[in-house]
């Protein structure tokens, strides 16, 4: 009997904390900070769509990945300098991410307590990313489609979670991608060099801002009593 206890409160230790997970969409818009375009931070200007996985590891963190797609906008008459509402540079192409990492949660997120949680978060990793390169063409003076290229970025995203039923979360989230390229924008293809423009000292950002809706499933904490 006190074997079968024993068994029984090392196994419900091992469990003690849910290993839930979460499954479900994100939806919002997309906008690069770079040479081109508007000069705002967070400027939601067209479409981005995808699907986020979660592993609730404990009630402070998750491991997290997603795979979203988004149509990346640029044009120099969107923005505030005058300059480079004169020169009229624009783009626009497809771009599509996927990103692993940890969410990290500012304080106790219990999904299964059936009560109201609001909870703020953040997250980082890693992201890699595939999108239509452009080149400034001297001829036009205008961006033109060049090959497609692939590169790698670091994600800080914060958000703000609600679980609005037992199982369903919904969040807002707004996030920067700092990339190793400075080319997201035709400004400084590497194989074209000679019609470079811009600030080529500073590599380029995007941002996706918007909402996501999960649902939870998974096992629920065991809670022994002895």
């Amino acid at each position: 009997m006190r074997l079968l206890l024993l068994v029984s409160f090392l196994f419900c230790f091992a469990f003690a904390k849910a290993q839930t997970y979460e499954v479900g969409l994100f939806a919002g818009g997309s906008n690069i900070i770079g040479d081109v375009g508007s000069t705002q931070f967070i400027d939601p200007v067209d479409l981005t769509v995808g699907g986020i996985f979660k592993w609730n590891r404990s009630d402070r963190h998750s491991f997290r990945a997603s795979l979203i797609f988004s149509n990346m906008v640029g044009d120099d008459n969107d923005s505030d300098d005058i300059s480079r509402d004169l020169r009229g540079y624009k783009y626009n192409y497809n771009l599509i991410e996927a990103s692993v990492g940890i969410e990290y949660n500012f304080w106790e997120w219990e999904l299964y307590t059936g009560k109201p949680q609001i909870v703020p978060y953040i997250y980082t990793g890693i992201t890699g990313f595939q999108y239509e390169g452009f080149r400034l063409d001297q001829a036009s003076n205008q961006l033109v489609e060049d090959d497609t290229d692939r590169g790698l970025a670091i994600p800080f995203i914060l958000g703000v979670k609600y679980n609005i039923a037992p199982k369903l979360v919904l969040g807002l989230e707004a996030g920067v991608r700092y990339t190793f390229t400075d080319n997201l924008d035709g400004s400084n293809n590497e194989d074209f060099e000679s019609v470079r423009f811009g600030n080529i000292n500073n590599n380029d950002w995007y941002v996706f801002s918007g909402v996501t809706l999960t649902y939870a499933f998974g096992r629920k904490p065991c809670y022994c009593n002895f």
